[in-house]
């Protein structure tokens, strides 16, 4: 991959596809993560005006300083960079205090994991529409177009996606060429749903080069190893489930006859 040319693209993309939208800037979420470090810093080099936010629900406070750490590099680094944080954990707590018990643990906490998600999109797209903005995505390309390994209407949410046309370890190298900061870096993959330390990998049960290389295989499967079966069975069992999240919502179209 030619980095530069391709942080030069994703700039020039951004930047007119602002211009198309007559929009007047840009917010983005930052977790902390390398997802969000690197979209936040592609928005940031376009120039315009770009609101980063920090929403926290019982945050590990290593994911915390992560994104503290990033948008003191952003707004050291580029003027047009600003940020506000809002702490959603009484909201959450509110939510989770204001819905009925379920007998289905396991399901509710699921469910409140794309509740987190959703709050967050909710948030975002009020700062957007106060100042005109665009919602930008973080999604790289395995978890958007692979496995589906995102929140529908929660961080799946957005006006537009400069990293999903990308995969994790492509995005790494555009962290390494755009300077993020080695905490960020370093940093195992979490989504930071789950108000503990569980990586994207103890989640998926796959690293994301192995989930890289099965999106990729259509080879002869008779030469694999059990490792290799092993992942490229979780990629097809979360392809297929979450297949719903990745095709355009299903629209029941009317015979003319009827109409």
């Amino acid at each position: 991959m030619r980095t530069e040319q391709v942080v030069r693209h994703i700039t020039d993309w951004l930047a007119a596809y602002l211009q198309q939208a007559k929009a007047g800037g840009f917010v983005i979420g930052v977790s902390g993560g390398i997802d969000s470090a690197v979209s936040s810093t592609l928005a940031a080099r376009t120039g315009a005006p770009l609101l980063c936010v920090e929403m926290p629900i019982h945050q590990s406070r290593d994911q915390v300083s992560r994104a503290q750490e990033h948008i003191a590099f952003l707004k050291d680094s580029f003027a047009n960079v600003a940020s506000t944080e809002v702490e959603l954990t009484p909201v959450f707590d509110q939510m989770i205090a204001a819905l009925p018990e379920v007998e289905d643990q396991a399901s509710r906490e699921m469910a409140l994991v794309n509740t987190r998600a959703r709050l967050r999109m909710t948030t975002l797209y009020y700062f957007a529409a106060l100042r005109n903005r665009l919602v930008v995505g973080t999604g790289n390309k395995v978890e958007d177009f692979g496995i589906g390994f995102f929140t529908k209407y929660g961080d799946g949410g957005v006006d537009l996606s400069p990293i999903a046309d990308l995969t994790k370890t492509q995005v790494y190298r555009l962290g390494e060429a755009l300077g993020i900061i080695d905490a960020i870096m370093r940093a195992a993959p979490t989504d930071g749903l789950w108000g503990d330390d569980r990586t994207d990998e103890d989640q998926i049960g796959a690293s994301y080069p192995e989930l890289e290389w099965a999106m990729r295989f259509s080879d002869d499967e008779a030469g694999l190893s059990p490792r290799q079966r092993e992942v490229l069975a979780i990629y097809r069992r979360l392809n297929a489930a979450n297949a719903h999240k990745m095709v355009p919502i299903p629209v029941c179209e009317i015979p003319q006859e009827l109409l």
